[in-house]
């Protein structure tokens, strides 16, 4: 299956939707069950929907007041190349939490993402008073 410009455009949104609101079976249904996706070069990857749901789970206990989009995006079949801006605010700190960053989706056969590569800045706010 080859991906368009409009369908990549209904899977960023529905990848938004699924993070902001932690939704872990809308989050993997995104993902090939086998899907691999790197945020940091130096660690090992996060492989399949366990693992995908897990860090979801986790972003979930560590964070509220979730806010992401996407800028715009570009498609270079079979590939989704879109920057983003994420920010929030930390649970046990009270700090907010700001990313800009850079996302590589690989589309799989199935129409779902098969790898996804991701780059970012972080700026940390601490919290006030």
């Amino acid at each position: 299956m080859t991906v368009d410009y409009a369908a990549a455009g209904r899977l960023l949104e529905a990848m938004a939707e699924a993070r902001v609101s932690f939704d872990g079976d809308a989050w993997t249904d995104l993902f090939t069950q086998d899907a691999v996706s790197q945020a940091d070069a130096a660690e090992p990857p996060v492989v399949g929907h366990n693992a995908l749901r897990a860090e979801l789970l986790a972003a979930a206990e560590a964070q509220e007041q979730v806010e992401f989009t996407w800028e715009r995006h570009w498609v270079v079949p079979p590939t989704i190349l879109a920057p983003w801006r994420m920010s929030f605010v930390d649970r046990h700190s009270r700090a907010r939490v700001s990313f800009d960053g850079f996302a590589a989706l690989e589309i799989g056969q199935d129409g779902r993402i098969a790898r996804s590569r991701w780059w970012y800045f972080r700026r940390e706010t601490p919290a006030t008073g």
